[in-house]
């Protein structure tokens, strides 16, 4: 089986965190994770050395013909925001887009994707603080500040820093199931899974006390517990907390609300269910917080744009064939 190739776009000023990224998600082997071998390829402009805006030096291996045979083309960040980018790299951009590679800009990336031409007429994101800039260089796109990530099927952006690790991982759920991006997560220990709808800009507590330790208890309770009936009622009275005071911090705290916090949670359950279990759906429905399988199809055609058919049919073939590398591997 040819290995997916994945080609991040390094330039002169980059952020050496910002390449970090995607190097993070996709450039080690993963393999005993449940993930491809990818063909993980870091390009520029023009190969050859480059300067980092940390004062590092970084040996650019490929050119723009490294994105050529692409599966997934990464910008991972941008410096001149208001500047038309190269007519060689708008052109490879172009062909990759065309031929059907997931094109993604995270952070300032997005400005790359919209001086390309690649982000007219849709929805998109970047850095809460360089929304406006975005909006006003590009008013033909439809900027929403206050989301992780924007996932348009064939072009995905994401918000800054951190957020560009969010879209990283929910590219590793969708085309490689749910069960390989939370071992992925708990390799490079990060949150397993935050929906692109979730704010941008989250107020945090600014100390630890008693209160704060219940509260992320009785989070971590639910979690461990999602298909089980929780009420908002009974998760803050477990918090020690108002019903009102919870669902102030909770909203501080994760940006989402309790109600679509702990349906992700469920509907991360269900599709853990459907790849690695035979259960029929009224039982994965059941075991996943959701009632009924009708509950469930809905939640998956909402959050997913799949049906939880369609989601066991794509992924627990592949789960089935990661156990047996995994065991080639272990042999």
């Amino acid at each position: 089986m040819t290995a997916p190739i994945i080609a991040v776009l390094a330039f002169d000023g980059i952020s050496p965190f910002h390449l970090s990224v995607p190097c993070l998600v996709f450039g080690a082997d993963r393999t005993r994770l449940g993930l491809p071998r990818f063909d993980f390829r870091v390009c520029g402009v023009e190969e050859g050395l480059i300067q980092t805006d940390a004062g590092l030096s970084i040996l650019v291996p490929h050119g723009l013909a490294a994105l050529e045979d692409a599966d997934i083309v990464i910008i991972p960040s941008w410096k001149d925001l208001g500047a038309p980018v190269a007519k060689p790299l708008e052109e490879a951009l172009g062909r990759a887009h065309r031929r059907g590679a997931l094109i993604v800009g995270l952070c300032l990336g997005t400005f790359a994707l919209a001086a390309a031409g690649l982000l007219s007429g849709r929805k998109a994101t970047t850095h809460w603080a360089y929304t406006d800039q975005l909006q006003a260089l590009h008013p033909d796109i439809s900027v929403d500040a206050d989301v992780l990530y924007v996932d348009g099927g064939d072009i995905v952006t994401s918000a800054g820093v951190a957020a560009g690790l969010d879209c990283c991982l929910h590219i590793v759920r969708a085309r490689y199931g749910a069960e390989a991006a939370l071992r992925l997560a708990r390799h490079i220990v990060l949150s397993p899974h935050r929906q692109g709808g979730q704010a941008q800009f989250i107020e945090r507590p600014v100390a630890p006390s008693p209160a704060a330790d219940r509260f992320t208890q009785a989070l971590d309770m639910v979690r461990a517990t999602s298909g089980e009936p929780h009420s908002l009622d009974s998760v803050a009275d477990a918090a020690g907390l108002t019903r009102r005071t919870f669902t102030r911090r909770f909203q501080k705290t994760t940006g989402t609300s309790f109600g679509d916090w702990l349906a992700d949670q469920r509907i991360a359950l269900a599709q853990r269910l459907l790849e690695a279990t035979d259960k029929p759906m009224d039982m994965v429905a059941f075991e996943a917080g959701f009632g009924s399988a009708t509950s469930l199809r809905q939640h998956f055609a909402a959050r997913l744009r799949t049906s939880p058919v369609q989601y066991r049919r794509e992924f627990s073939r592949r789960v089935d064939q990661d156990e047996r590398v995994a065991l080639d591997l272990s042999s």
